[in-house]
């Protein structure tokens, strides 16, 4: 009999040992029993036979993880404090059934890694030409394990990923592209399939059961060059891994909001150091921290020929007069225009203009949001939806107000003004699956619809062909959030979204903000803000220094304040490390449950992995790297 110390995947649990039989291989995954039910596990490792009784191992599964994969998956458990379970759990397993014969749920079949799929590109002349800018870029990338392509809006950044994929595919490699969630976009997906055909597959969590069971075959097949996707596409089982870009590495969406809280940027890099494969970052609004921490080559102006116009409203988050007559005048011209707005839904609060009283949520201590369409105000924390009401249930007026302007009532404002407008909402309320994108994105395309209504879904590498008016509403509240980063991320917005518009004629950007003076200095040359920022930052912020946000939650808020203090006291005796602040969270209060914090600073994340690991305490959830502070 065998004795083996077994990971229960995605599970919080610490190692358990089991027994069996059969000698199974480290990595290979099996089915156990755990309080009555069937779990999938790994074995970590073989070990005597201990003292206590074991259970058998139910089944070895035909599925294994790899060294490197598993070397990944330690890591992500010690650095973003998970258990090695739930980091492997985030992994996709390689298929022993297919190591030697792949078939297709079509029926047809592939070798593994054939090598005539292998080479077949080699032959073939590239289609591909690059400028003489794009050419030295592509030089400059290959010379570094990690590099950031900084370059504008239209630049060509994709042709040079193109470019490199190509280079890959010759060497008889393979290709990791990532993009953000919300940006894998039709256009994308076209341009990659037109060029590269079946050697390209798209990997989201939008896609049906057996378009992953497709995308699973070419993958295992080794038909797939090119794997396209979230920050999911990292962890798929890829043999002879060549590249590993990160488009768009600025965006928030790479960051995991529940455990393991990684951020796919950084863990893209850590793969290319095991892997020994070079990772190239991409953005025309680059993080601070990548434009830092790797060689960068500067990619300039674009191949538009428009002149774009800038113009700044002093007002509130309102659709203005000035505003509205802009987009008649566009739409009189037969030419669209987009608006952007930082939030979803109708309003972000629900206000009696007579007593004050605020509709929060029962379960959080935050305001619900108006959705007209459904009639309900709903918690964008924990879902908790209600009727609208039609008086306060404070005082009984019916003097109800909303404080914010959110997409669907801009849609209706305007569709109330421009009776004649074809107006769509273009936000996660309205798109919901990929199917959605592409037809709403096609309407606008075809010119069937005259202005599109978004959030930040508007900005993230779409390609309108015809937008000559970029109306940017809310910049003013992006830029006061309680955030470190609050001028990046609202610069970098307003940058993304102004350069949606003037690719095929001139153009208008209208800015709603009181802070002209910051816009103005830093849209047009967002190297020199980052220069600038630099300085703010430094001895406070990363990237020179590492923070750490430690939550606590439970329904008992006087427990849950309890073990945020016992965790403050022995915190407050190591070295290395400083308690920037603590207390309760700005929303004190989320799905019932009551929430506090530490926020930590140190210059060296090893000070603050071996102060966490003496001092934790229960109800501690660890977010290393954070970047949600509200």
């Amino acid at each position: 009999m065998y004795f083996y110390e077994v990971a229960i995947l995605s599970s919080p649990l610490s190692h358990l040992t089991y027994k069996s039989p059969r000698d199974i291989q480290i990595g290979q995954m099996v089915h156990v029993t755990l309080r009555g039910k069937t779990q999938r596990a790994v074995i970590l490792s073989c070990v005597l036979e201990p003292a206590f009784t074991t259970q058998e191992i139910v089944e070895v599964r035909d599925f294994y993880y790899s060294p490197k994969q598993i070397e990944l998956a330690r890591f992500i458990s010690s650095y973003y404090f998970a258990s090695l379970g739930e980091a492997i759990g985030l992994m996709v397993a390689f298929s022993s059934e297919i190591l030697n014969q792949v078939r297709h749920p079509e029926g047809i079949s592939f070798r593994a890694d054939d090598e005539h799929n292998r080479h077949s590109e080699l032959d073939s002349e590239s289609k591909l030409k690059l400028s003489t800018k794009q050419e030295k870029a592509f030089a400059f990338l290959q010379k570094y394990k990690v590099s950031l392509l900084f370059g504008d809006t239209g630049s060509g950044k994709t042709e040079i990923y193109m470019k490199y994929f190509e280079f890959v595919i010759t060497q008889g490699k393979r290709s990791i592209f990532l993009m953000p969630e919300i940006s894998l976009t039709p256009q994308m997906n076209q341009r990659l399939e037109a060029h590269f055909g079946e050697k390209v597959v798209m990997w989201h969590s939008k896609l049906t059961p057996l378009q992953k069971k497709k995308a699973m075959a070419k993958i295992y097949s080794g038909e797939a060059k090119i794997i396209a996707g979230p920050r999911s596409a990292l962890f798929l089982p890829i043999k002879n891994l060549g590249l590993i870009v990160v488009d768009e590495e600025h965006d928030d969406s790479y960051k995991s909001s529940s455990r393991p809280r990684y951020n796919a940027r950084d863990i893209a890099i850590y793969m290319g150091k095991i892997y020994g494969v070079p990772v190239v970052l991409g953005s025309a609004t680059p993080s601070l921290s990548s434009y830092v921490k790797f060689p960068h080559v500067r990619l300039k102006g674009g191949h538009y020929r428009s002149n774009k116009t800038f113009m700044y409203e002093k007002s509130a988050e309102t659709l203005s007069p000035l505003i509205l007559q802009n987009l008649k005048i566009t739409l009189d011209k037969k030419e669209q225009s987009i608006v952007f707005l930082p939030t979803r839904a109708n309003f972000k609060y629900l206000i009696c203009g007579d007593c004050g009283h605020t509709y929060e949520c029962v379960f959080c201590s935050i305001g619900m949001s108006v959705h007209q369409k459904s009639h309900a105000l709903k918690c964008h924390y924990c879902n908790y939806t209600q009727a609208i009401p039609q008086v306060c249930s404070s005082c009984g007026s019916t003097h109800l107000t909303s404080s914010r302007l959110g997409t669907a009532e801009a849609v209706k404002n305007i569709a109330e003004v421009l009776s004649n407008a074809r107006v769509e909402q273009f936000d996660r309320d309205v798109i919901t699956t990929s199917a959605k994108l592409k037809k709403a994105l096609a309407r606008f395309n075809d010119n069937e619809t005259d202005i599109l209504v978004g959030t930040q879904m508007l900005g993230k590498g779409h390609d309108y062909h015809g937008v000559t008016l970029a109306v940017v509403l809310g910049m003013d509240n992006m830029l006061n959030m309680s955030d470190y980063r609050a001028r990046e991320k609202a610069l970098a917005s307003l940058i993304q979204v102004a350069g949606r518009s003037g690719r095929a004629k001139d153009a208008k950007v209208i800015i709603q903000s009181f802070n002209e003076d910051f816009f103005a200095a830093y849209l047009e040359d967002y190297e020199g803000f980052l220069e600038e920022e630099k300085r703010f930052r430094q001895g406070l912020y990363p990237p020179y220094k590492k923070l750490c946000r430690v939550l606590f939650a439970h329904k008992n808020g006087l427990k849950t304040q309890e073990q945020m203090f016992i965790m403050q006291e022995k915190l407050s005796h190591m070295s290395g490390i400083e308690i920037v602040g603590y207390g309760k969270c700005a929303i004190e209060r989320m799905a019932d449950k009551y929430r506090f914090e530490i926020l930590l600073r140190s210059d060296k994340s090893t000070d603050l992995i071996r102060a966490i690991n003496m001092c934790r305490v229960d109800l501690a959830e660890i977010d290393m790297d954070p970047i949600e502070f509200g």
